[in-house]
């Protein structure tokens, strides 16, 4: 009987945090302006580049090693304009880019989430239930990331709606790739839910958030370093390699939770914040 509560119990913290979050007007409007921004900015600055700058003019940049590398996976492309295998080239690192989404909101919402209610001495009522800490954890995370999740997918949605706009709609085919779609629904869950735990582990230990989210830069560099080197050309992930860097994602999203809970200390939550 208990096991079959345990659903029950996550699901009532995640309605919990639900309500507190999106009956503050600041909250809903990270969720859902930032996102867009991201989006929007990306249009933006592929547009501006392929208009002022040009195919040729790209080719005289580093960014010509990761297009020719691109070719040779993809050699459709050899038969399209210089300046439309850049722009393929751009799109494909989008998925990329949308990690930065899920990790910013995660990582904000995981540590106000903790250190707000350990503040305004809302979380020892619910440390005194019978909800178990990898529970409470848990279910903060999924609060959190789901949310994210959701419009994350809907700002890559958005993002191709963009590319028909500019009038790309026949680069599509080039775009959306096996490496497209394990990104969007296998890596960005899994980076996801490890941002959430990462920011637990930091508010579990921090004072106050800004502090706490320091932590963001231990999943938002390596996130910055993958762009960078494909967009240089150093490595092209292609997708046995996307599949790979799941895996191990899975790996540290489980061990990042027994972490978490090993570092979330309730008994001493109460006594610490009186």
């Amino acid at each position: 009987m208990a096991e079959s509560a345990v659903p029950g119990r996550i699901a009532n913290i995640i309605i919990k945090e639900w309500q507190t979050t999106f009956g503050n007007l600041n909250s809903a409007l990270f969720i859902t302006l930032l996102p867009l921004l991201i989006t929007v900015q990306a249009l933006v600055l592929i547009v501006l580049v392929s208009r002022f700058a040009g195919g040729e003019a790209l080719m005289d940049t580093i960014l010509r090693t990761g297009v020719a590398k691109l070719e040779e996976m993809m050699p459709t492309l050899s038969s399209l304009p210089v300046i439309e295998k850049f722009q393929v080239f751009f799109f494909l690192q989008f998925p990329i880019y949308l990690l930065l989404i899920p990790i910013m909101i995660a990582i904000s919402f995981a540590t106000f989430s903790i250190i707000e209610e350990k503040q305004m001495r809302t979380l020892e009522p619910l440390l005194a239930t019978p909800v178990s800490t990898w529970e409470l954890l848990l279910g903060k995370a999924l609060a959190g990331a789901i949310p994210a999740l959701i419009i994350t997918w809907v700002c890559a949605g958005l993002f191709l709606v963009g590319v028909v706009w500019m009038g790309l709609a026949h680069l599509l085919s080039l775009v959306l790739t096996p490496s497209w779609f394990i990104s969007l629904f296998l890596l960005v869950p899994l980076v996801t839910v490890l941002s959430f735990m990462l920011g637990v582990i930091g508010s579990s230990r921090a004072n106050d958030p800004k502090s706490a989210q320091n932590i963001a830069f231990v999943i938002v560099l390596p996130v910055l370093a993958i762009i960078g080197v494909q967009l240089t050309g150093l490595i092209l992930l292609r997708p046995l390699m996307f599949i790979v860097m799941a895996v191990g994602i899975a790996i540290l999203d489980i061990l990042t939770l027994r972490v978490a809970v090993y570092l979330f200390q309730r008994e001493s939550i109460v006594v610490r914040w009186r």
